[in-house]
């Protein structure tokens, strides 16, 4: 079917994209692509859901002024301080003496919507560049990181060595949606030609995207494109044994958007 004149001559028009964030998070990605006329997929990889107890996160909370510093690496997490402290009864100013650290955008506009401002946010948005951001500021100061309940250690570890004492605690979890296992077997059934591209925004949608192939009983699709959000996804992918089509620059929505358009319509 042709499409009409409005929108085939839109960058991603005719292109399939498969989108792998949380089903909250996805609206702006899916709306963005659909825009420059891409058909999206969504196929959930990820579900956020409560860590197994809020007992360490609400502990931490309560006494905030044992900290000098707050590390928040996904707006996910804010979502879960600004529930916590409402649940206890604390205002957003009860954590306004700490300096905060943010990795990323979308986490510093989600601490200023929950009245929380940020002391650092690195030019990267990743973990290492936190780390140089922070530099020895945190030498003989307590840390609290709030983030997922599975997540890499480079930030705490290296705050250790920095001369920190660090608390981690959990805010949330990451799990692998089941209805997605049924969807994902349907979008890549043998006889339907696989998405243009797949659109990776952590390690976890990426992790999670092979699990939900290995309980769909298939294979990583040939022919799809992989594009990632950043260095760390990339490797993750890499891990996988998929070299991923483009990488966004910087690592943000935004960012992904240029690195799919570059890759699939590189005359735009």
């Amino acid at each position: 079917m042709e499409l009409p004149l409005n929108t085939a001559s839109l960058p991603l028009a005719g292109h399939r994209i498969l989108v792998t964030r949380a089903r909250h998070q996805a609206r702006q990605l899916s709306a963005q692509l659909t825009e420059l006329g891409a058909e999206v997929i969504e196929i959930p990889a990820i579900e956020i859901l409560p860590p197994e107890t809020w007992d360490p996160l609400d502990a931490a909370l309560r006494n905030a002024q044992q900290y000098q510093w707050l590390i928040v690496t996904s707006a996910n997490t804010v979502k879960s301080i600004a529930e916590r402290l409402a649940t206890l009864g604390l205002p957003a100013s009860h954590l306004g003496r700490l300096k905060i650290a943010a990795v990323g955008p979308a986490t510093t506009r989600a601490l200023n919507e929950a009245g929380l401002s940020t002391s650092i946010t690195p030019e990267e948005y990743v973990a290492e560049s936190l780390i140089s951001a922070i530099g020895d500021q945190v030498r003989g100061s307590r840390v609290l990181i709030a983030r997922a309940a599975v997540a890499r250690d480079v930030i705490p570890e290296a705050l250790r060595a920095a001369g920190a004492q660090v608390d981690v605690v959990d805010a949330y979890r990451n799990v692998i949606p089941e209805s997605s296992i049924h969807r994902i077997a349907e979008v890549f059934a043998p006889e339907q030609p696989p998405p243009a591209a797949a659109t990776f925004t952590s390690s976890s949608t990426v992790t999670n995207f092979f699990h939900l192939l290995s309980a769909a009983g298939l294979e990583r699709p040939r022919g799809m494109l992989a594009v990632s959000i950043g260095p760390i996804t990339t490797q993750t992918l890499r891990d996988h044994g998929w070299k991923p089509a483009s990488e966004a620059d910087p690592h943000d929505i935004p960012g992904l958007i240029a690195a799919i358009v570059r890759t699939l319509s590189p005359d735009h």
